[in-house]
């Protein structure tokens, strides 16, 4: 029942209990009126309640019931009431029924149209635990009348109650099956809506971003010519610069997706470009680096500037989960099936299992400043290079982002 809130879920349960009472009532009402006094006039018999049993404090009983079940529903536990109603007549009717069979000649015949009610309420709550109480308390009733009134009548009502509990069971399953899909069709629209206001964000940021990029870019290139012999760091500068440009301009694959644009990249040389900018602010929180088997990696088909934001994301997440510093271990693996395993382990603080799933929702985040996307736009960087990407998490101990990128194939 996930995606609905307890308010909606209560309000939804006391109108179906509501309704349940009511039917409750009224049928138990004509039920024993038809069967007490109605159907002994046309075959004969005695009319009226059966001796020895509860007489009216039966009724007095059950109608006992209800003050018990509105104190529920007022007090926001409407949950409750059903398993009230079915314990309480249950027991009530169970007492009663010894009281006329019990150590009497009588023939024992038992069973109320209530108790189909019961069976056909289970699919209506959408309980899987209320359908199995009510199974098993109604043909352990059964067992239990017939073992102390020795009596094998009870094996009808028994086999009546396991036919009709099947058809209850298979429509439980199917509103079960409907529930679910229309939750998945909720959160489909939650995430399309999401994603339609990151859209509509991306477009006023990147206007707004892009003007004094160009500015900052054409003051750090003339700087470059002032002083060539810091060539390398205002190349570096630039390209950053061009970066920040481009998520800027398609803020963040968003609103108006931009294709990759393939071609043969260095694995390696994307890598160690990435741990080249990140390196100084990594020192600055007293995190350092550690590579495996990044010398050998092979050649893969990428947009190197996507798949460079992809692994500056992955690795500042990393960065940001340490905050009393430690080692990130990046290593790679050539796998069977063409293509290549890359780890991103850390030391940092971890992800409970509930928050891994969701960790790459729009913006969901458990960081008091974040803003929720990194993720979000990394795993669909990583999805449209036809790759995949796996999160291992264990609070307290770390994480571990594991990166399977296809490897290019040679020209036949």
């Amino acid at each position: 029942m996930k995606g609905f809130n307890q308010d909606t879920l209560i309000k939804e349960e006391t109108k179906a209990i509501t309704l349940f009472i009511w039917l409750f009532y009224i049928i138990l009402a004509l039920y024993d009126l038809f069967y007490y006094y109605v159907l002994p006039l046309n075959i004969g018999g005695n009319i009226g309640l059966p001796e020895g049993g509860l007489g009216w404090g039966y009724y007095l009983a059950i109608i006992g019931l209800l003050p018990i079940g509105i104190y529920f529903i007022r007090t926001k536990r409407p949950f409750l009431v059903k398993y009230l109603f079915f314990a309480g007549f249950s027991l009530i009717d169970f007492s009663s029924s010894m009281l006329i069979y019990f150590g009497e000649s009588k023939e024992f015949q038992s069973g109320s149209a209530v108790e189909l009610l019961f069976m056909i309420f289970a699919p209506i709550f959408v309980n899987k635990r209320y359908f199995w109480i009510v199974t098993g308390g109604m043909v352990a009733k059964y067992l239990l009348a017939g073992v102390f009134l020795s009596s094998q009548k009870v094996m009808v009502p028994i086999v009546l109650l396991i036919i009709f509990s099947s058809v209850s069971y298979v429509l439980l399953n199917r509103f079960y099956s409907y529930i679910h899909s229309l939750t998945h069709v909720f959160q489909e629209l939650r995430q399309k809506e999401k994603l339609a206001a990151v859209g509509q964000m991306a477009s006023a940021v990147g206007h707004e971003v892009r003007n004094p990029l160009a500015a900052l870019r054409g003051f750090t290139q003339l700087q470059m010519e002032k002083h060539p012999e810091d060539r390398n760091r205002y190349k570096l500068m630039i390209e950053e610069i061009d970066r920040i440009n481009l998520i800027a301009d398609d803020l963040m694959i968003l609103s108006k997706p931009r294709l990759p644009v393939f071609k043969s990249v260095e694995l390696n040389a994307v890598i160690h470009y990435v741990l080249s900018i990140i390196k100084e602010q990594a020192a600055s929180q007293n995190i350092r680096f550690e590579t495996e088997n990044l010398n050998s990696l092979p050649r893969v088909q990428c947009d190197e500037h996507m798949l460079k934001q992809a692994f500056i994301n992955l690795i500042k997440n990393a960065m940001e989960s340490m905050t009393v510093g430690g080692t990130i271990l990046i290593s790679a693996n050539v796998e069977e099936g063409d293509q290549v395993l890359i780890s991103i382990k850390d030391e940092g603080c971890g992800i409970d299992k509930e928050n891994l799933k969701r960790i790459a929702d729009p913006f969901y985040t458990t960081k008091p400043d974040g803003t929720g996307l990194g993720l979000m736009v990394t795993k669909q960087i990583i999805e449209e290079h036809r790759a995949g990407i796996l999160f291992e998490s264990e609070v307290g101990k770390g994480t571990i982002v594991n990166l399977t990128i296809p490897i290019e194939q040679p020209a036949e």
